[in-house]
C-alpha cells in the first residue's frame, strides 16, 4: 500500500495534526516523524541523525504491505529546535528531547516511540510498526 505523507511545520501543525487524528481510523498505523528542517543552501537537513534515519524508516514504512500514514513535522533550523521551549519540548504528548523521533499514533495517543539513536535501526522499526 502506498505511504500516505503530510508535512506540517510549528506554525501549520494544529491544523495538519487534527486532520491526521481525523484520519487515524482509516489507516492499519499511524506515524508522526518530527524530524530537523532542511538547511536550503545544502538541500539537507542540519541534523546528521535525521540524514541517518530518514532513508531507513521511509524504506521500511514503504515496503509495508499495510495502510500507513506518516506525518511529517519539521522542528525548524537548529536555532528554533534548541530552545528549551520549543512547543514540542514541552507538549504534554510528546515531550520530545531529539530529532528524528518516529512515534505510534493510536487512539489519540502515543502508541510507542523510537528516539533519536535508535530511529535508524530497521528492526527497532519494524518493531515499532508491528506493536499491537
Amino acid at each position: 500500500m502506498p505511504l500516505k505523507l503530510s508535512d506540517a511545520t510549528t506554525t501549520t501543525f494544529n491544523s495538519v495534526f487534527d486532520k491526521f487524528r481525523s484520519e487515524a481510523p482509516n489507516h492499519k498505523a499511524n506515524f508522526i516523524l518530527f524530524l530537523a528542517d532542511k538547511d536550503p543552501s545544502t538541500s539537507l537537513s542540519w541534523c546528521p541523525d535525521c540524514v541517518r534515519a530518514e532513508p531507513v524508516i521511509y524504506k521500511t514504512l514503504e515496503a509495508s504491505a499495510d495502510d500507513i500514514a506518516l506525518l511529517q513535522a519539521y522542528v525548524g533550523d537548529r536555532a528554533t529546535w534548541r530552545n528549551p521551549h520549543h512547543p514540542w519540548r514541552v507538549d504534554s504528548k510528546f515531550k520530545l528531547t531529539g530529532v528524528p523521533t518516529l512515534i505510534r499514533w493510536e487512539n489519540d495517543t502515543v502508541k510507542g516511540r523510537l528516539e533519536d539513536h535508535e530511529a535508524h535501526h530497521e528492526h527497532k522499526i519494524n518493531g515499532l510498526l508491528s506493536t499491537d
